[in-house]
């Protein structure tokens, strides 16, 4: 790609990240990562655990400060836009020992966008059943969640995002605790809702047959390995970089070597 491509690229670009460095404590999580993700893409975040998905999610959401670097969403910070973005933790934090229906979770993504009148109220119902519809579980709107297979209740969490309407879906090992035949349903779900335009990234350790499911694919271990077409980046190197030991990389790194640009 020449350079004039890859400014092309970056201008239809709605998430940039240009060096981007995140540290928790006194340890650099995430450092030097670039990439720009294309509206409408779905793309698949890969890595080992501790290789910086989650906290990589985390920034995109404004959960997390950048350190150095920069990460822009739409050209402005995270926390600018956190009404674009819908996000599907790794571990859903609901307290699963009250009586919660499904409407009442997917309802809690709507919470701060309701008023009083009734004619709210009708907007936020409709908003429900057609997040719900559009996982297959309008039927199931009442139902206890306790009484949910995992695949159901991740269609649920995903719903929940869908209803607050926003641009990018983030899901956070959306596969994890559900079997295959759910992991497929989830897939075709997310097929569909691409077709609407959203951007999807979806963490996963499942490397196997990304290119049919996925544009593209964003590899990382504490640094970006990779990142594009699943055909021609997913590599034996690649792999390798991704999965192999790190700690040499970082046995020397100081993050305040970088250049600072959120100054």
């Amino acid at each position: 790609m020449n350079v004039s491509e890859s400014n092309q690229t970056v201008e239809k670009a709605i998430i940039v990240s240009d060096g981007c460095c995140v540290r928790l404590g006194d340890s650099s999580v995430l450092d030097d990562v670039t990439f720009s993700i294309e509206k409408g893409k779905k793309v698949a975040v890969v890595g080992p655990n501790g290789g910086g998905k989650s906290t990589l999610f985390n920034a995109i959401t404004g959960l997390l400060p950048i350190d150095n670097g920069s990460l822009t969403i739409y050209g402005k910070k995270p926390e600018e836009v956190r009404g674009s973005i819908s996000y599907v933790p790794q571990k859903d934090l609901l307290n699963k020992n009250f009586e919660l229906t499904v409407k009442q979770v997917v309802e809690m993504g709507l919470i701060g966008k309701k008023t009083l009148s009734i004619f709210s109220q009708r907007k936020t119902n409709l908003k429900i059943q057609k997040s719900l519809e559009s996982v297959g579980l309008l039927e199931k709107i009442d139902e206890n969640i306790n009484n949910l297979s995992g695949g159901q209740f991740q269609r649920v969490l995903i719903a929940r995002g869908l209803a607050q309407n926003a641009d990018i879906l983030i899901l956070d090992e959306a596969f994890s605790a559900v079997d295959v035949g759910a992991q497929e349903d989830i897939m075709k779900l997310l097929n569909d809702i691409n077709l609407e335009g959203k951007t999807v990234l979806i963490a996963t350790h499942d490397i196997n047959n990304l290119e049919n499911k996925f544009d593209e694919v964003l590899c990382l271990n504490r640094h970006c390995c990779a990142y594009g077409d699943p055909k021609e980046v997913l590599t034996q190197e690649v792999i390798n970089e991704m999965y192999g030991s790190h700690n040499e990389m970082f046995r020397n790194h100081n993050i305040e070597k970088h250049t600072n640009n959120n100054d």
